[in-house]
């Protein structure tokens, strides 16, 4: 047993966290390669190495993903200072580069000086598609910074192999994403790039994008939902997502054929995205004056959202949640009341929905059955559960309350 005890604690030793060992880098420089404050690491790799994340057979483990900033040509390459095959030769260690070579297109290079070489030809790289937004963003290092989106299509000439070397930072910073099948012709794409200097000329490095899939909707407008959406970890946290968000709202709000912009499964951080840029569209519609919140949300509020701004019915309202408490008086007892209830009649429809289906219940369940769900349908618990998500909803909205009121 002590003998086993003592091969496990060996073995242990040869286990990497992956998200750790994978370094990546977006190049613009030669010096970037060897600068370490340049890296970044996956925020998941499960989908590519397991859940554990852990990639067991190596010591000092090293899987590098560079690309050059804008063109995301590629230099893969793994090192390790010990293999466990060295030291038992009846083990054999996880197949690294095979699961990295099933994500990443062809044409990467494993070698350094050759990657570096692909630096010189990326002044010759040029953003696809069609400029829809230009706006500038101030950094204390290099000052006011360029940025541009533009809107592209697949056919666009090389576009289709830039796109599947774009696409693997999904699997590293999206925890389920999944590649789309970029030849069906429903897909736009949309890509965010920076302009920056280097020795005089004008280069554009790759800062995000996002891909959209318009669905038909009876009998003759379509319904654009936003499938994927990255901003690459350089850039976050600089506005770039409401930059992009907003512009590409703008550009389906032109469109006559549109009924209403949605998303697939959105997470939780793009939901308070779309709720600042939404609100920063409609603040200004009369409509949605303060003086028309406190009497609640109006047909008005919705068919306006709905007719100049593509926004639908659910989102319009939430729209007016965040307009209304940014016009409340929360110190004002009776305002904040007559608030708060507006804001819990939205939140307790599920658990109205939940008193239907227990008074259908009633009438076909025998009592034993109809014991394991009553505590469910706890009112007690349901009023606790509904001031929980109420308090989590003001706090979001007030986030989104102070970031406008910080870029006005």
């Amino acid at each position: 047993m002590a003998a086993i005890n003592t091969m496990e604690k060996k073995l242990a030793e040869y286990k990497c966290d992956t998200n750790e060992a994978i370094c990546m880098k977006l190049v613009r420089f030669p010096e970037d390669v060897e600068d370490d404050s340049t890296s970044f690491h996956p925020e998941y790799s499960h989908q590519v190495y397991g859940d554990d994340e852990v990639a067991f057979g190596y010591k000092g483990l090293q899987i590098q993903l560079f690309y050059t900033a804008g063109n995301l040509s590629t230099l893969f390459k793994v090192k390790y200072s010990s293999k466990v095959t060295e030291t038992f030769e009846c083990v054999e260690p996880d197949d690294i580069e095979g699961k990295i070579r099933e994500i990443i297109p062809a044409g990467f290079t494993c070698n350094t000086d050759d990657f570096i070489s692909l630096l010189e030809k990326e002044a010759n790289f040029k953003p696809f598609g069609t400029l829809l937004h230009t706006y500038t963003v101030h950094s204390e290092d290099a000052g006011d910074l360029t940025y541009q989106v533009h809107k592209v299509d697949i056919n666009c000439p090389g576009f289709h192999e830039y796109h599947e070397r774009l696409q693997t930072f999904l699997m590293w910073f999206i925890e389920t994403a999944s590649f789309i099948d970029a030849d069906d012709d429903r897909w736009d794409f949309f890509l965010v790039f920076e302009k920056y200097n280097k020795d005089g000329e004008t280069l554009y490095a790759t800062v995000g994008y996002m891909t959209v899939y318009n669905y038909y909707v009876y009998p003759d407008k379509t319904r654009p939902r936003v499938s994927q959406m990255l901003i690459l970890p350089p850039f976050q946290g600089e506005g770039h997502g409401a930059q992009l968000l907003e512009a590409v709202h703008r550009f389906y709000c032109s469109l006559p054929k549109v009924q209403d912009i949605t998303a697939e499964d959105p997470s939780e951080s793009y939901v308070k995205l779309r709720d600042y840029v939404l609100v920063k569209l409609c603040q200004d519609m009369p409509s949605f004056a303060a003086d028309k919140l406190p009497l609640g949300f109006s047909a008005d509020m919705a068919k306006d959202a709905q007719d100049k701004l593509k926004i639908n019915k659910k989102h319009a309202r939430r729209v007016y949640e965040i307009l209304r408490l940014r016009a409340t008086d929360m110190s004002d007892e009776d305002k904040a009341r007559e608030y708060r209830l507006e804001v819990k009649k939205r939140l307790f429809g599920p658990y109205r929905k939940n008193q239907r289906e227990m008074a259908k219940m009633k009438k076909c369940l025998r009592p034993e059955e109809l014991l394991s769900h009553v505590d469910q349908m706890d009112t007690q618990t349901q009023h606790e559960e509904l001031e929980k998500s109420y308090q989590v909803v003001v706090e979001d909205y007030r986030r989104i309350i102070e970031r406008i009121a910080t870029h006005a």
